[in-house]
């Protein structure tokens, strides 16, 4: 299992928890945290015994973004990992979910400050949980940045377009109860609770078939951009095959028998 020293990884069942660990900076990105975080998503790719991703940050905050003092000029902690980026310019970006799409859902559990690249990296997951006293926000307008993690594109499809252009263009934070009613985040807990929510989620849907999870979600984001017919058609060539798995046999099984399913990815 892999990690680094400011991204840990562990084994909650069937779930793989990622973790940004780097609370003295609230955990503000960093080389180590992005070599670990894209490793983190491989290897849930990689093994089929891992079915769902929790996605969250240690010491109360999920991400702070950027580490500003380090864009600044006063260098960035990890420069051993440099070889990592330099063999692929793109890993920073796949680590951020901006060009890497884990085929398991994944969920953010965010307590804290989720600002800025924390905001832009929440976008590329599946399913948000956030305690009650999460911000959110994406501050780079404040600073004369862009926000060039997806955000322009990402937002505007995922919440309504006056909400996406006013966090945007003012900079200002949202508390997770408005995050909440403009549909950037799905749910709201007790501050501390996240976590605990997250995996409960990730439970029940390791608790379903894994190859019908997998292709559901591909669907979601293969047919995004599509017109209705062009959708349903893709939608057709990717969910019939599904129906003659070993998993769906065993599903009906089950249901027949009134007992819980055990599916083999098969």
């Amino acid at each position: 299992m892999g990690g680094t020293e400011h991204l840990t990884v562990r084994r909650e069942g069937a779930t793989l928890v990622l973790t940004l660990n780097r609370p003295e900076a609230r955990n503000a990105l960093s080389l180590p945290m992005l070599v670990g975080l894209y490793d983190g998503w491989l290897e849930a790719d990689a093994d089929d015994s891992v079915r769902s991703i929790v996605f969250t940050g240690a010491g109360g905050s999920f991400c702070s973004g950027m580490d500003l003092k380090a864009l600044a000029g006063n260098g960035m902690a990890g420069e051993e990992y440099r070889d990592r980026l330099k063999a692929d310019p793109d890993l920073h970006w796949k680590a951020m979910l901006r060009h890497h799409r884990p085929r398991k859902p994944v969920i953010a559990a965010v307590e804290g400050y989720c600002v800025a690249g924390g905001t832009e990296m929440l976008q590329g997951t599946d399913i948000r949980v956030a305690g009650e006293s999460a911000t959110f926000g994406l501050f780079e307008v404040k600073r004369g940045l862009f926000p060039i993690g997806g955000s322009t594109v990402r937002l505007q499809r995922q919440i309504p377009r006056t909400h996406a252009l006013e966090m945007l263009l003012t900079g200002r934070p949202y508390g997770a109860r408005e995050a909440a009613a403009i549909g950037l985040v799905g749910h709201v807990v007790p501050d501390g609770t996240a976590l605990a929510k997250a995996l409960e989620i990730a439970e029940q849907i390791n608790s379903c078939g894994p190859l019908a999870v997998e292709a559901v979600k591909a669907s979601v984001y293969e047919t995004a951009e599509m017109t209705e017919s062009e959708g349903l058609a893709a939608e057709l060539a990717r969910g019939w095959p599904v129906f003659d798995t070993a998993d769906a046999k065993e599903g009906a099984r089950a249901f027949a028998e009134k007992r819980p399913p055990v599916y083999k990815r098969a």
